[in-house]
């Protein structure tokens, strides 16, 4: 019985040391995403994450930003770090990056494509399942 033990903690050892390499692979360089304190953030989700590859060293980022309210908000600007699902407090972020989300009416979803510098080839990156983002909303104010 003590071999099975043995083999599920090498197992694990195996898996958590892959997702790690991605992660340091990574080292993101972009803007820091701190507290939202935007009033309009809780009505915004960032959804459908699909990373795709330019070139080496240039990430391509598609994503939705979705407006749940009933508002009409306009043009936004944002900061966004994407994380993976596993990640622990200060674990850098897999993607740092600016965002230009343009005019968000009621209840509307806007496709947002962004270029990102990255390290990583898009292979090392987390699979959409894995990643969640945090974000802080900088225009309007």
């Amino acid at each position: 019985m003590w071999w099975l033990a043995s083999l599920v903690v090498l197992i694990l050892a195996g898996c958590s040391s892959s997702s790690s390499t991605a992660k340091q692979a990574a080292e993101p360089v972009g803007p820091e995403v701190g507290k939202n304190t935007n009033p309009v953030a809780k009505y915004i989700e960032l959804v459908g994450f699909r990373l795709k590859e330019k070139s080496p060293g240039h990430i391509v980022v598609q994503f939705g930003v979705v407006n749940h309210s009933e508002a009409d908000l306009g043009d936004l600007k944002m900061n966004v770090n994407l994380r993976t699902t596993a990640s622990k407090a200060g674990d850098p972020p897999v993607l740092a990056f600016s965002a230009n989300v343009p005019a968000l009416g009621p209840e509307d979803l806007k496709p947002v494509t962004v270029e990102v510098p990255s390290k990583a080839r898009v292979y090392e990156l987390p699979d959409w399942q894995f990643l969640k983002a945090e974000f802080q909303i900088t225009e309007p104010k």
